[in-house]
């Protein structure tokens, strides 16, 4: 049974309390999001020539979850389940929109970082955590103590560098190298902002510091230094099927339908392709060297050893793989994401394999941290397996993207049900690339009877307000409606 929240007002009182008994001897909390981030992190084996010597070294002393999923695969609504460790199924919030502030329901939900205020932590946070900032200046304060700068990009080339795409000339869908400063994009004066607040850290009170990286979300840019460290050649091109889609739903369109980012066909005819793909890899190899500058800070100030850090992806991002780029889909790139813990409580060296989800990190930063615990949320606490990463876990991890349609990842398969009623089923073990939908084979059905079983019971339609990439689905009609254009099945599908 769900309690209720705690109002502002009440946290609001409980931060102007003096710091709670004991808190100065808990351990600080270094929260670091990237935007847009897949599996292609050296430790989590996405990409054979991934380099992120930082993020592996954090990987080395902690624990990493190699089979984490976040809960939608587009940012509102993944940060607002991670923030609230509520799935999207339960409050509606499946687009771009709305913020879950504007939503009487949750108006005065306690959200991770005000649980950790109200016991006695200074919460700060820089860049993109929540997406599109959190209200105005006086809502923007009751979400964190100390705000820092926005982040973003930072600095742009005069024009945009690639081609219009079929889908138009988004401003978003850009990516390469021109010659720019590393000091002048948004993540390194995100790093800069975060390692100042750490080398001021006041000695008698625990922090909560979150700092949120844009890159490689697009436009991805980076200077030459980064290119270099990837081959100008296809060996950086990820494995792919051609016509990959021919066992999959027509549905699984509808997720895809008309959105900006291109399609594989023509990133490879207008030879943007590998471009792409490099330039995915320069980012995530420079937000890497930002997180091991703040990690070196953190060392730097004696801190390392009294900081849980955890390091997350939002969501996993396409470069080609079942014919499309970007996220909005059900499947492994997109859903897959880092997921690290370190620190104190957390045994070195782990590689768990059970499904997690990201909406665990509530539940366990809560528990590491010994504060109150809650018995709001849908998330379960990750600690049995940072003490020991081999031990069992009950739950997999499901992802929602709009009502009715869902990703259910266990330790060897993945199961999605769309709205439509219709199917698909891989096995991760012989089929890692999920290349071959067993669904419709009856040598399966147990195995999809018991994965049935997990689709949400609570899958609430989009909430008031929702905008931007939201779908609809009516059974009667047998029509979709996606961003207010209805879609039939004798439509062609867009390329």
């Amino acid at each position: 049974m769900r309690r209720f929240a705690l109002p502002f007002a009440v946290v609001g009182l409980l931060g102007a309390l003096p710091p709670v008994a004991g808190a100065a001897e808990k351990p600080n909390v270094l929260f670091l999001a990237i935007d847009d981030q897949n599996d292609w992190v050296g430790a989590f084996g996405g990409h054979p020539l991934a380099q992120t010597p930082h993020l592996d070294r954090l990987a080395a002393r902690g624990t990493a979850f190699l089979n984490a999923h976040c809960q939608a695969p587009l940012c509102n609504p993944s940060r607002t389940s991670l923030m609230l460790s509520l799935r999207p199924t339960t409050t509606g919030v499946y687009g771009l929109a709305p913020w879950f502030r504007t939503l009487d329901q949750w108006r005065d939900r306690v959200a991770l970082p005000q649980h950790f205020h109200a016991h006695g932590y200074k919460t700060l946070t820089v860049g993109k955590i929540y997406h599109g900032g959190a209200g105005g200046p006086k809502q923007r304060m009751q979400e964190f103590d100390v705000w820092g700068a926005a982040g973003g990009v930072g600095v742009k080339p005069p024009r945009k560098l690639i081609p219009p795409t079929p889908m138009g000339d988004h401003p978003l869908m850009d990516w390469g190298v021109f010659p720019h400063r590393d000091e002048d994009k948004g993540d390194y004066q995100v790093a800069s902002w975060a390692i100042e607040q750490i080398q001021s850290a006041p000695k008698d009170q625990p922090f909560f510091l979150a700092a949120g990286f844009f890159l490689p979300h697009v436009p991805c840019y980076a200077t030459q230094q980064w290119f270099d460290l990837y081959p100008d050649d296809d060996r950086v091109l990820p494995t792919v099927l051609d016509d990959d889609r021919r066992d999959t739903p027509r549905f699984s369109w509808y997720l895809h339908w008309n959105l900006p980012e291109p399609r594989l066909k023509w990133v490879q005819e207008a030879q943007q392709w590998r471009n792409l793909v490099r330039s995915y890899l320069a980012c995530t190899s420079f937000v890497d060297a930002q997180i091991g500058r703040v990690l070196d800070a953190l060392e730097a100030a004696g801190l390392a050893d009294n900081t849980l850090v955890v390091v997350w992806g939002d969501h996993g991002w396409h470069l080609g793989e079942k014919g499309i780029t970007g996220k909005n889909t059900l499947w492994e790139r997109s859903t897959r994401v880092p997921l690290i813990f370190a620190g104190p409580g957390v045994t070195p060296g782990g590689r768990c394999r059970q499904p997690a989800e990201l909406l665990d990190i509530y539940p366990t930063l809560v528990e590491l941290c010994g504060l109150t615990p809650r018995d709001d949320l849908e998330g379960h606490s990750l600690v049995p397996q940072l003490k020991d990463a081999a031990a069992p876990r009950e739950w997999p991890a499901i992802t929602s993207h709009n009502q009715g349609n869902h990703g259910i990842r266990t330790v060897k398969w993945r199961f999605i049900h769309y709205a439509d009623g219709s199917e698909e089923l891989y096995d991760l073990d012989a089929d890692p690339h999920e290349w071959t939908n067993r669904a419709t084979d009856p040598k399966f059905a147990a195995v999809i009877a018991e994965h049935r079983r997990w689709l949400p019971k609570i899958d609430v339609p989009p909430a008031p307000g929702s905008a931007s990439r939201v779908l609809t689905y009516d059974k009667s009609t047998d029509e979709a409606v996606w961003e207010g254009q209805t879609v039939r099945r004798s439509d062609p599908i867009p390329e």
